[in-house]
């Protein structure tokens, strides 16, 4: 394509004074952003505000399956600064509108070193080793702002504005950048990948006057006298609009105060933290914790404009009227089981905004989402998740429009998709009809959501309806092999597989699993721990089980998915399907089990280091279930509530849960060696169960663990006391 040239008239422009300092703010100090940026993390690093659509951070060149977010800590070359990434994702997208500041108009990428790199909440420097740039990076929830410090013998300035780049599958489909006058660019940038249809449409504006400038459709090149100060840019973005996205931008970043919008956003990341304070003398496992809270509040992003404006999951748009918040990148398959249960309790402002977005996403494209990113539905993963988190939301009273969420339910479960018709048909979703592929994980996943669906019918007074859903739930027993004592793939005529069965041998999308093996899919049933018991025979017949399942080794084969990992036994940390087994011992009577495995998983597979996550940070599931478990609690059935006791880490924990009100979980005597709970009381009074439900949380109050060396044979063990 011809590339134009156009130049300007050298205009003075004022700036505004970028000279307060950072207040140090105790909480944010704890965090440390590059904690899964190594290994298979696959976290975003960079600059954004909690729930925030801007997600401004380094981009480098796409390497391959660890560079999901755009960036990885063995690299050291940069092509610029984008402003949409995602975090912990097992598929690379995104990366939009990308800035590089240099001293020529050919600079493409610079080299750095991480001696030369700082990041906090809110806030990310980088010195560009090629140029001797430093760069500077805040935002606000739909905006970011960029300082470039040039060399002091610099002449000319220039900044790359890239809308060519994109992250893994994301591939430019149609761009434009436009010069709106001497100091403000606006354009858009359509792609395909991930999701198929992205839009994002931008505004930005700069310190200086633009003197020069070589633009074509999908890369701008900016030039900028030097005076010795540095260069501001601010960018608005919307999926909307480039006219969204300048009313984003100037409601969001009014001046030229960089400083002030790096401040304000410490602040609101101190404000969601604070929601829990934990006491504990170990400041590594301080640092953990609030690394980890801090990775579970990057999603979902926030996507309606500040006009309430939002593009739908039909490609029009549509407006929020001011009751909601428009959210998007819901990675439901994982946060479903951690990070939406903890968001009940720490977030419940927003709990309503959640169940309107996934509402209106259902009334938009005809069913809930399953893995919605900016506005498309992916279909990735397996089951129907978004029917487990509405109907949660739902059973925690968070739902106004009950008739709504559930005709959403309904309806998005009687599809004929995605092996819902051969669900319906058989009772099961059996291996050998067409497209069901990885068909035991699909109907044990359909399972789950089904009991979902049921236990609300039952609520709302839907007795037929539930009765039916009930049925359906339990349909895992189906694949229950009484021989092997797994799971196993069926055919349409009844039998199972007739090739001799590996319970550790799994092909990635290619077997009966879904990102998993046999051995971890027998325990995939956590809406109904007791009626897995009975396919066993008895409780004592699965705890036989069970314990071989945190100790046995096998192969589990060359086409192995490499989300399967952190391993203990077959139990894998790394990977979803997993993350409620340990707490199962609660079920049967043995709480006492969980505690050195939960210890164990605290400790050796959660680092304080770029390589800190066992696997993929997954949206913030994987922090979620390290936030909820060191607190001593995790949320095993995936809609209601009920959330059982574990092995906490913290001597104390406060959660903030709304309404002026707190929950504290106090841990006596509690250290490395006492990882056992001997007894408890909930406000003063003895409490024997080894659970606690969701209302009586949220009502806040005081629990607390006496701690103890050896396993308590009584506390828990109770028929009555147990979940």
């Amino acid at each position: 394509m011809k590339t134009k040239h156009i130049f300007f008239t050298i205009a003075a422009l004022a700036v505004v004074s970028c000279g307060g300092q950072r207040q140090q703010v105790s909480l944010t100090g704890y965090v440390d952003p590059f904690i899964g940026t190594g290994d298979h993390g696959h976290v975003f690093l960079g600059a954004n505000v909690p729930f925030g659509m801007v997600q401004l951070g380094p981009s480098q060149v796409v390497k391959g399956w660890d560079w999901c977010s755009g960036y990885h800590y063995s690299d050291s070359v940069l092509v610029g600064f984008s402003h949409t990434h995602l975090s912990g994702t097992g598929i690379g997208d995104l990366g939009d509108i990308t800035f590089l500041p240099g001293l020529a108009r050919t600079d493409t990428v610079s080299h750095f070193s991480h001696a030369g790199e700082e990041c906090r909440p809110g806030y990310y420097k980088v010195r560009l080793d090629d140029s001797g740039i430093g760069a500077e990076l805040s935002a606000t929830t739909r905006a970011g702002i960029h300082r470039y410090t040039y060399p002091e013998n610099t002449d000319t300035a220039f900044v790359r504005v890239d809308l060519s780049y994109g992250i893994g599958w994301d591939k430019a489909s149609s761009t434009h950048v436009g010069i709106d006058n001497d100091s403000t660019i606006s354009g858009y940038r359509l792609s395909t990948g991930w999701a198929n249809d992205q839009r994002v449409y931008f505004t930005a504006r700069f310190s200086r006057p633009i003197v020069a400038a070589e633009v074509d459709s999908s890369v701008a090149v900016l030039a900028f006298i030097s005076d010795g100060r540095p260069l501001l840019a601010k960018v608005g973005i919307s999926a909307v609009s480039e006219a969204n996205s300048a009313k984003n931008l100037d409601a969001e970043i009014e001046g030229w105060d960089f400083d002030g919008v790096a401040t304000r956003a410490d602040e609101a990341w101190n404000a969601q933290l604070s929601k829990i304070m934990v006491e504990t003398a170990d400041e590594t496992e301080k640092r953990k914790f609030y690394t980890a809270l801090y990775h579970t509040m990057f999603f979902p992003a926030t996507f309606s404009d500040v006009n309430g404006d939002y593009r739908g999951a039909d490609g029009n748009i549509h407006n929020t009227d001011g009751k909601f918040t428009d959210y998007t990148i819901l990675s439901l398959w994982d946060t479903y089981r951690a990070a939406h249960p903890l968001s009940t309790i720490i977030h419940p402002e927003m709990q309503s905004d959640f169940a309107n977005t996934f509402i209106n996403i259902y009334r938009q494209q005809g069913k809930l989402p399953v893995w919605h990113l900016h506005g498309n539905e992916t279909n990735c993963m397996i089951g129907n998740p978004g029917v487990i988190v509405l109907a949660d939301l739902l059973l925690k009273g968070y739902v106004a429009d009950t008739t709504g969420a559930y005709e959403a339910m309904k309806a998005s479960c009687m599809l004929q998709e995605r092996s819902l018709g051969e669900l319906q048909r058989y009772g099961y979703v059996p291996f050998d009809a067409q497209g069901c592929e990885e068909s035991v994980a699909k109907g044990m996943e359909y399972a789950v959501a089904d009991d979902a669906v049921a236990r609300v019918a039952r609520k709302i007074g839907r007795d037929d309806d539930a009765a039916y859903f009930e049925r359906r739930g339990k349909a895992y027993a189906c694949y229950f092999d009484s021989v092997t004592q797994f799971m196993r793939g069926r055919s349409i005529a009844g039998g199972f597989r007739d090739e001799k069965y590996n319970p550790f041998f799994t092909a990635h999308r290619a077997d009966d699993y879904c990102e998993g093996n046999g051995w971890q899919y027998v325990w995939m049933v956590p809406h109904d721990p007791h009626g897995l018991a009975g396919l066993f025979g008895s409780d004592d017949k699965l705890i036989e089980k069970f314990d071989r399942f945190f100790t046995v080794e096998g192969d589990l084969g060359d086409e192995a998915s490499p989300d399967i990992s952190g391993m203990i036994g077959q139990y894998a940390h790394g990977n979803e399907p997993s993350h409620h087994a340990v707490y199962l011992y609660s079920y049967f009577g043995q709480p006492y089990k969980s505690a050195p495995l939960l210890r164990r998983i605290m400790t050796e597979l959660y680092h304080s280091e770029p390589a800190g996550l066992c696997g993929n940070e997954d949206a913030g599931q994987m922090s979620a279930w390290y936030v909820l478990s060191s607190m001593g609690i995790y949320q095993v059935e995936p809609a209601g509530g009920k959330f059982i006791f574990g092995s906490p880490m913290f001597d104390k924990a406060t959660i903030d849960v709304g309404g002026g009100r707190s929950f504290e979980i106090v841990s006596r005597n509690n250290s490395r060696e006492n990882i056992y709970v001997q007894s408890a009381t909930l406000d003063g009074e003895p409490y024997e169960k080894s659970w606690i439900d969701f209302a009586r949380i949220a009502q806040g109050g005081r629990l607390v663990f006496e701690m103890g060396p050896k396993p308590s044979k009584t506390f828990g063990t109770n028929e009555d006391a147990r979940p």
